[in-house]
């Protein structure tokens, strides 16, 4: 039987024969981009080559020879996450079976806690130290000034922004969606509303950013903006852009002085990690953490926990060096008097 060009009708002989040519084959057929073809097909090259070396074939490599095969890529967790679903993708229909239970490389995939998992994403996800943390707080409630109209109510949305990532751990999506009824004024809880009621939250509210969110309210009053969102984009009250949300906090986070002293950029991410690092900070159970945060999965809530601790451990080892650097300047000073 003549092999065809598509990857659903190539046989199981053409793959085992060269795989390949049976990749490039099925690569012509899609619409990528010449430069993203280039990249599926040094992947899958890679890919080819450690099933070689591990003496193993399409159809016959299992879990583990995956698994180590994606953990030992010097690359970020996203771009292993790319290979993943591309042998994913070639072993559903080399091995001809539609379940999703018999694929090793889905089963890597959904597997939250796989080692593989533990490489660097690209947005930093830490934590702002408690020396950020209370400079950007105190700046949030430093003094606006002189500023016209349009440009005070603007810098007082952006600080109750920050304030709802930092002091309420929403995500970027909810932030931009929250309705000014999800918040009455002085309640330690912001309802997070969403499509499924079943997935409708209350998310604790930290002191600071209750008192923030109550001036923001009065301030949206005053400047008459039109529409629900808690946050407009403009007086019209359409909704705010990912994108102008992003500059926004980068801008608050500059005005702080913070970033000065970090090397990653504090994101609405980081913020919310660190509202979770606060909460355990207080011994808040993870689980609970993890319902105001809005994690459907509680493995994901204790897998922010471990980072967490790792976190911490190293900021311990990192004050306990330049402790002793410390002693050891001060001790060698004294020893050339």
């Amino acid at each position: 039987m003549p092999t065809t060009t598509d990857l659903f009708d190539q046989q199981r002989a053409d793959w085992q024969a060269d795989p390949h040519a049976a990749f490039d084959a099925w690569l012509a057929q899609q619409e990528f981009r010449a430069s993203s073809a280039d990249v599926y097909r040094a992947q899958w090259g890679n890919f080819l080559e450690w099933l070689q070396a591990k003496r193993a074939t399409l159809h016959t490599v299992q879990r583990p020879v995956i698994e180590q095969f994606v953990s030992q890529l010097d690359i970020r967790r996203p771009q292993r996450m790319r290979y993943l679903r591309l042998i994913e993708r070639v072993l559903d229909h080399v091995r001809e079976i539609e379940a999703a239970g018999t694929n090793p490389a889905r089963f890597i995939a959904q597997d939250g806690d796989a080692a593989w998992r533990k490489a660097r994403d690209n947005e930093p996800t830490g934590f702002l130290t408690h020396d950020e943390r209370a400079l950007l707080t105190a700046h949030l409630f430093s003094p606006l000034g002189a500023l016209p109209a349009g440009q005070r109510w603007r810098e007082q949305r952006d600080r109750a922004l920050v304030a709802a990532f930092l002091g309420a751990g929403v995500k970027t999506g909810e932030a931009a969606q929250l309705t000014v009824d999800c918040y009455a004024p002085g309640a330690p809880y912001i309802t997070v509303d969403a499509s499924n009621p079943l997935l409708i939250r209350q998310a604790r509210l930290a002191p600071f950013a209750v008192e923030l969110l109550d001036g923001w309210i009065n301030e949206r009053r005053a400047a008459g903006l039109a529409g629900e969102l808690l946050f407009p984009a403009a007086p019209s009250g359409r909704p705010m852009h990912k994108a102008t949300m992003l500059r926004a906090i980068d801008a608050v986070v500059a005005e702080s002085g913070m970033a000065a002293s970090r090397v990653a950029r504090a994101s609405p991410q980081t913020l919310r990690n660190t509202y979770a690092a606060e909460l355990f900070d207080e011994g808040v159970d993870p689980e609970r953490v993890g319902q105001w945060l809005g994690f459907q999965q509680m493995i994901s809530v204790h897998r922010l926990h471990r980072a967490w601790q790792d976190w911490m451990g190293e900021q311990i080892r990192e004050r306990d060096l330049a402790q002793a650097q410390a002693g050891a300047s001060e001790e060698a000073g004294l020893t050339g008097v």
